[in-house]
């Protein structure tokens, strides 16, 4: 068993791929046996978040993921525990491993209860883990899930927490908000995208002890991001090596969005960064950053230069596309550019035929620039920001970022990727001009394109986690401040106790 934090890469298998690895693995083990280790994992992990606990109440649906339940009950039952079951099944309507696991439970001695438990310092919620569709929960079990919410104790989710949709992060108004989640054989792409991160608090990884051989046989739907290599300059590197960097943007009453571009781009290492700002010409040098270069666009040559173009840009930046789309050989779009885009055919087909050239795109977009590219309403972007992400790649030929809890990071051609660094702090304006910055520079360096996105979307999320917790955290200061490692948490000690028991 093991945490997950952000720093390794990590497969993510949607429902159904789980659903073929749980095929292949009971039937090449013994009866019953997958949700027997199920509920041991399950049982160690309640000890290691929560072992002063005594009285725990186990809320058990009526399908396998309160099968799991039942038998983590039989475990705590034997330990000592005060453990309270109350189940939604019937023995003659529950799945054959959960109707053993109900009684080997009674057979234990296990105390089932019709009314859910007072004092209670536990709850573990096996209510419906990935069998769960975003249909409400009926009123039984909706009932139990404001009361665990409501219990102030630590909730410990089985497999996935009962209304989180296992595959989108996408939410029943009445859902369980976990402190710790186990997930089960696999990682699921929910957990760590859209309502997911919120809903699932810490998030654990068992895998039943299932062959890795056997994992890799059913392809993954998505990845976490892994931290990205230290940057590691040579003593003989000079600032050609290192790339050239055109921000376009900052028309009248925006220029801050092309100047934290182009703070951001500069700090993330570009060799040289211009600044080309659409608003007649405003500013000649930035006193506070005075490496910037100011150019008028008109005297930018987009050939030589990786070009990050729209940031504040407005109306006035859709003249300044179709140069930048023709010349450039790396480019990163976002906010007015994308709107742009997402309203002319011409410039569509511009940025399509930048595929045939070998030219380097990445599109930045916040979930309301994505439903305008795919003509569609954000809401349906969150119903599933995965699929929305890889509709836009291979739509537009490109790489795309869609920004939120959890981005997503898509391309033709690679494994769809989820970035599990970030935080509410980032829920400012002009962070998502820094982001471009730092993928502009990473082009610039000769990163491919997903890479580039990959990397800056992690550091990015990162500095955020690393940010004092009693200090506002600005665009500004986001532009400039390196990414930072983040620490371990004690209760992978105390799990690796339990694990040698």
């Amino acid at each position: 068993m093991q945490r997950i934090q952000p720093g390794l890469e990590r497969h993510l298998h949607n429902v159904a791929a789980t659903r073929q690895i749980e095929a292949l693995a009971t039937a090449t083990l013994p009866l019953h046996a997958l949700m027997q280790r199920a509920g041991l994992v399950v049982a160690k992990l309640a000890l290691a978040v929560a072992p002063h606990a005594h009285r725990i109440w186990i809320a058990c649906g009526p399908g396998n993921n309160g099968g799991d339940g039942l038998e983590a009950a039989i475990h705590l039952h034997h330990w000592g525990k005060e453990a309270i079951v109350t189940w939604l099944g019937q023995p003659d309507r529950a799945p054959p491993d959960a109707l053993a696991a109900y009684q080997r439970a009674v057979s234990a001695g296990v105390a089932f209860s019709t009314q859910v438990p007072t004092n209670i310092q536990l709850c573990i919620d096996a209510l419906l883990g990935i069998g769960a569709h975003l249909g409400e929960p009926n009123a039984d079990m909706g009932s139990w899930i404001d009361q665990m919410n409501g219990s102030n104790v630590p909730i410990l989710a089985v497999d996935v927490p009962s209304g989180l949709d296992a595959d989108t992060g996408q939410i029943t108004q009445r859902h369980i908000n976990a402190t710790h989640t186990l997930s089960l054989l696999t990682l699921k792409p929910g957990l760590f995208t859209a309502h997911g991160r919120d809903a699932s608090g810490t998030v654990w990884l068992d895998d039943l002890q299932v062959a890795p051989n056997m994992l890799k046989r059913i392809g993954a739907s998505a990845r976490l991001l892994a931290q990205p290599a230290p940057a590691h300059r040579t003593h003989a590197s000079h600032k050609g090596i290192f790339g050239d960097v055109a921000v376009i943007g900052g028309a009248p009453g925006m220029t801050g969005a092309a100047l934290l571009a182009a703070n951001a781009a500069l700090h993330a290492g570009a060799g040289r960064v211009f600044v080309g700002l659409l608003d007649g010409g405003s500013l000649s040098v930035d006193m506070t950053q005075p490496e910037l270069m100011f150019r008028s666009v008109d005297s930018l040559d987009f050939n030589t230069k990786t070009v990050v173009c729209g940031c504040g840009g407005g109306d006035a930046v859709a003249s300044v596309i179709p140069k930048a789309l023709l010349a450039s050989s790396a480019m990163v779009l976002d906010a007015d550019a994308l709107n742009s885009i997402a309203g002319d055919v011409a410039l569509q087909k511009l940025l399509v035929a930048r595929i045939n050239r070998g030219a380097a795109t990445v599109m930045t977009p916040h979930p309301l620039e994505a439903a305008r590219l795919l003509n569609c309403t954000s809401n349906q972007v969150q119903q599933d920001r995965l699929g929305a992400a890889t509709r836009l790649a291979q739509r537009f030929a490109c790489t795309v970022v869609l920004k939120g809890s959890g981005t997503v990071i898509a391309a033709p051609d690679q494994l769809t990727a989820i970035n599990p660094t970030g935080n509410a702090r980032l829920a400012t304006a002009g962070t998502g001009d820094v982001l471009a910055g730092m993928i502009g520079s990473k082009l610039a360096a000769g990163a491919s394109a997903f890479q580039a996105a990959c990397d800056a979307v992690y550091q990015h999320g990162q500095i955020a986690d690393s940010w004092p917790v009693t200090s506002i955290l600005t665009a500004s200061k986001l532009a400039s401040q390196p990414p930072t490692r983040s620490s371990i948490n004690l209760i992978d000690s105390c799990l690796r106790l339990f694990n040698k028991g």
